[in-house]
């Protein structure tokens, strides 16, 4: 399996779409899609059970394609690459300045 360019915990920026240009963390990443905080939120009806005694209308995060964010690094959003380092060991850089993220 290919190494996601985002990662859970990341900043990202939505780029298209009703919430563009809103920041946010990243919830989860799933099979090319991911859940920022904050961002396409979605109203869920819940059937009452025991967990949930009253049920009702909640409003939680779903999920939406990959290539509707961009990485926020510094506050200005960049694309991710690659780079293998010299002990081998393959880490994501900033394709604006060259900078490790992680």
């Amino acid at each position: 399996m290919a190494t996601s360019k985002i990662k859970k915990g990341d900043t990202v920026r939505v780029i298209t779409g009703v919430d563009k240009g809103k920041d946010g963390k990243v919830i989860e990443v799933k099979n090319g899609k991911v859940k920022v905080e904050g961002v396409n939120i979605v109203k869920k009806h819940l059937k009452a059970n025991q967990r949930n005694t009253k049920g009702g209308i909640i409003e939680q995060e779903a999920f939406f394609d990959i290539s509707n964010v961009m990485y926020v690094m510094d506050g200005r959003v960049t694309r991710v690459g690659f780079k293998i380092e010299e002990d081998k060991k393959k880490v994501r850089i900033a394709r604006t300045n060259g900078a490790v993220i992680d």
